[in-house]
């Protein structure tokens, strides 16, 4: 049952991703942009053929072979069994949604469709798969570091209690 709520959320999750996309090509592409919150944030068509950025943007298929290695990678290990269902579990995922959704934009259209742009800083544009990518991997990272702190005190304390055993 994991594995079939595992592969559903991922597939709704990419296909969010890409009917966004479908919608911003056929609305947002003939205009350009489009301004939602004066000086705060705006819709702008951009198709980034790199990475993060902009970044590593005549390497398209070097990162089209990561991106698909990480998605093979990720999935197996979720579900293999491997990582309780849990926050982990849900980072994890994001990621590879996301990851999966521009991977698809690389290979079918040869670049990645982008367009939340923020104006209140100066950010790249960029899509709903960076934002599961950015979230995913965020929260992945705070829950890492809160875990390893978690250990390292029970570890302290399980040291302070063995002088008492004796």
């Amino acid at each position: 049952m994991r594995r079939i709520i595992t592969v559903l959320s991922a597939i709704c999750l990419v296909t969010a991703d890409q009917l966004i996309k479908l919608l911003v090509i056929a609305r947002l592409k003939p205009i350009g942009s489009l301004g939602v919150i004066n000086g705060f944030l705006r819709l702008n068509y951009v198709e980034n053929t790199g990475a993060a950025f902009g970044s590593f943007s005549s390497h398209t298929a070097i990162l089209s072979v990561i991106t698909f290695l990480a998605v093979i990678i990720g999935f197996y290990y979720l579900l293999s069994g491997k990582i309780k269902f849990g926050l982990e579990y849900v980072c994890i995922l994001a990621v590879i949604s996301g990851g999966l959704g521009n991977l698809i934009d690389r290979v079918f259209r040869g670049y990645v469709v982008d367009y939340i742009e923020p104006l209140f800083i100066d950010f790249a544009v960029f899509n709903f798969a960076d934002i599961l990518v950015t979230c995913g991997a965020a929260l992945l990272i705070f829950w890492l570091i809160k875990d390893m702190v978690k250990d390292s005190r029970k570890t302290k304390a399980d040291k302070q209690n063995e002088g008492f055993d004796n």
